[in-house]
């Protein structure tokens, strides 16, 4: 069993469960007792605890996620760096990786392998901004809630972008099939390290395959330096071509022709969602320079060297031929248009005054702009000034002028109109993504019972799908709070019979539950299958349709508690008192000491008759049975008030004078039988005081 199952740390964490394992680590699922919440613990493996590069690792992943602070990013509450123990407190959540979700789904939708991106990309962003590098982005790092939102975890290699340090060893590190050709070749990595990896889990979900696979992890890291993958839309043909280069440009093996920052891959992706349709200007894969080294995986040379770098050579000839050739006709084209200028008359010129953030009616009736501008006014969406404010000018401003020069300004029509995406069926959570993170509306979220959608899930929005709307604008969202709740009042059916009081609650739309209670003395004037008592109470707080309401009905048994003395003197110490009810045994109590115990109690005894006429027996040294004393019950007094009218007590049997007549039990009480004390004897609650 593991040694840290059912312990508490620090006198605070309660460990649960194993909920992962790791190459260097133990998660495990934990109470923390002062927050009152599920924690999720990462504890350093022991095997460890005296590796200073584990050490430093393991600590680098604290500071790395102690700096971040984002939904979309696992986040950390607590550390311990002990000698014994060392230990990151983080977020617990709620469901599978990535990676398990594409197994079990398959390829993904593109709206959904897009919305996924999306949230792994501003995690990725708002760690890159704050200077640090995950280095080990895969699907077995993202966590999928059950709505859908999306959690990065595991910065266990995580370094700081700024810093000079190389990879930690000579060898990538990282899930093979995900590093970047950078990684593999051993070199100083950056934030575009974890583009590659993103193009990637991309590629995977889309595919539902990995773009290089291969028996060992060698191969498949030179597979990453010398290889390019098949199109994703030659494996899923439903890919439409601008995701398609997204995917593509983002695992450029070149650094430099990858996406530099996860800002811009996010704009293309935001660009794409909004019009599917869209296709970007990039080629894939277009590499100068064969690749000569793979630093810490292996050393390969991945072309014929000296063959290609001829073939490169004779191929640069045609090249350059065509480019000295359009340089030559750029010079003619431009000598015929500027030699005359130099030689026509100057004129009078002015600067271009600065036209932004007028109004176009008031530039139009200006007396000292006439004959100096031919003006051309055209509308344009903006969101940034207000209708007729002019916007944009096709002459910058102080580009010198002559009178009489065409110029157009573009002024506000208005704001953006954006098409409100349909979002009918999203969770609320996915919903807020693609109209507040992707279209930038501003949504508000309302509910609405609706017992054919399912409670969470989006009904409508208002304005409805499909319309466009100004940027920026007001979204309601209507999420279903399934079936509509009715209240109704509760039936107060106390001292009614069962069978009447059961139909007054289920034609209230409320359930019933009966419990069959024996009659304490406060419920003695109830008979048999009549309501003692109900929870809830009739006449109290409204509930909803459906509620069960819990029936207490008498079975008809009165049930008290019988408390009597016991002899102060009798021929041992140890005896036996019982309960007899015309002659027979009702219920025998334990051995007392009659030295320390002065009453005994026989408790819930029960009986059909408001009131019974016991006696009291005890067991002699022989082991037969004797009377001891008489008493009359009455089940209708309270419990802790008097509930014996009338005892008869028999004298006890006083101890023989020597131990030959210690047998002699029986006849002694035969002889006191007709000695009687009229005094009552109370309950418990009374006879101990």
């Amino acid at each position: 069993m593991d040694k840290y199952l059912g312990k508490r740390l620090d006198g605070r964490y309660e460990i649960r469960e194993i909920i992962g394992v790791g190459g260097m680590a133990v998660v495990y699922k934990a109470f923390d007792n002062l927050e009152n919440r599920f924690v999720a613990i990462k504890i350093l493996k022991e095997e460890f605890l005296s590796n200073q590069e584990f050490l430093r690792r393991f600590k680098n992943e604290s500071k790395a996620i102690a700096m971040l602070s984002h939904p979309n990013i696992v986040s950390v509450y607590d550390v311990s760096f002990g000698d014994l123990i060392q230990y990151i407190v983080m977020e617990y959540i709620e469901g599978i990786t990535l990676k398990e979700f594409i197994e079990r789904e398959g390829s993904l939708r593109w709206k959904d392998a897009v919305h996924f991106a999306i949230q792994i990309l501003k995690g990725l962003q708002h760690a890159h901004d704050r200077g640090i590098v995950h280095r080990d982005v895969k699907p077995q790092n993202i966590m999928v809630l059950s709505d859908g939102t999306i959690k990065v975890t595991d910065f266990g290699i995580a370094r700081f972008a700024r810093s000079d340090q190389r990879t930690i060893t000579d060898k990538a590190i990282g899930s093979v099939h995900y590093i970047s050709p950078e990684q593999a070749r051993g070199e100083k990595t950056d934030e575009r390290t974890d583009i590659y990896s993103v193009g990637v889990m991309l590629y995977e979900m889309l595919t539902g395959k990995l773009p290089f696979q291969a028996e060992s992890a060698v191969s498949v890291a030179i597979m990453q330096l010398q290889r390019e993958p098949q199109l994703p839309s030659e494996v899923n043909g439903s890919i439409p071509l601008g995701l398609e280069q997204i995917t593509m440009h983002a695992m450029q093996k070149s650094v430099d022709r990858r996406y530099q920052s996860a800002s811009e891959i996010l704009c293309d992706l935001s660009n794409f969602r909004k019009d599917p349709s869209i296709t970007f200007p990039y080629t894939y894969f277009v590499d100068d320079a064969p690749t000569k080294y793979v630093g810490g995986v292996s050393d390969v040379v991945t072309d014929d060297s000296e063959t290609h770098a001829k073939q490169e050579k004779n191929s640069l000839i045609p090249i350059l031929t065509g480019v000295a050739i359009a340089v030559v006709a750029a010079i003619i084209v431009l000598a015929a248009i500027f030699i005359p200028k130099l030689f026509a008359s100057t004129g009078d010129e002015f600067k271009c005054p600065n036209f932004v953030g007028q109004n176009f009616e008031d530039i139009q009736n200006n007396e000292e702009y006439k004959g100096k501008f031919i003006f051309t006014f055209e509308p344009k969406a903006s969101d940034e000034y207000e209708e007729n404010i002019v916007v944009e000018q096709s002459i910058t401003e102080g580009s010198p002028l002559k009178e009489g020069t065409k110029i157009t300004l573009y002024y506000s029509s208005g704001k953006t109109l954006v098409e409100i995406p349909n979002v009918y069926g999203y969770t609320e959570a996915a919903a807020k993504t693609e109209l507040e993170d992707i279209n930038d509306f501003k949504v508000v979220i309302k509910q609405e019972f609706n017992e054919d959608v399912e409670t969470g899930i989006v009904i409508k929005t208002e304005p409805q799908r499909g319309n466009r709307v100004p940027k920026g604008s007001k979204i309601e969202v209507y999420v279903s709070s399934g079936k509509e709740v009715v209240s109704v009042d509760i039936p107060n059916v106390v001292g009614e019979p069962i069978v009447q009081a059961k139909n007054k609650i289920e034609d209230a739309n409320l359930k019933v539950e009966v419990e069959n209670v024996n009659l304490t003395p406060a419920d003695s004037n109830q008979p048999k299958d009549y309501v003692l008592r109900q929870e809830p109470q009739g006449g109290s707080e409204k509930v909803p349709e459906g509620t069960t309401i819990t029936l207490y009905v008498s079975s008809g048994l009165y049930e008290t508690d019988i408390q009597v003395s016991v002899p102060s003197v009798y021929p041992q110490n140890i005896c036996q008192l019982s309960l007899w009810l015309n002659g027979t045994c009702v219920k025998t109590g334990e051995s007392i000491n009659l030295s320390q115990v002065k009453n005994y109690t026989f408790k819930d005894i029960t009986s059909e008759n408001k009131s019974e006429n016991y006696t009291i027996m005890i067991k002699s040294e022989n082991g037969t049975w004797e009377d001891y004393q008489s008493i009359s019950v009455d089940f209708r007094k309270e419990r802790d008030n008097v509930i014996i009218t009338s005892t008869n007590t028999f004298d006890a049997p006083s101890v023989p004078s020597d131990s030959s007549n210690q047998q002699n039990v029986n006849s002694s009480l035969d002889n006191s039988s007709n000695n009687t004390n009229s005094s009552e004897i109370t309950s418990s609650t009374q006879s101990t005081n």
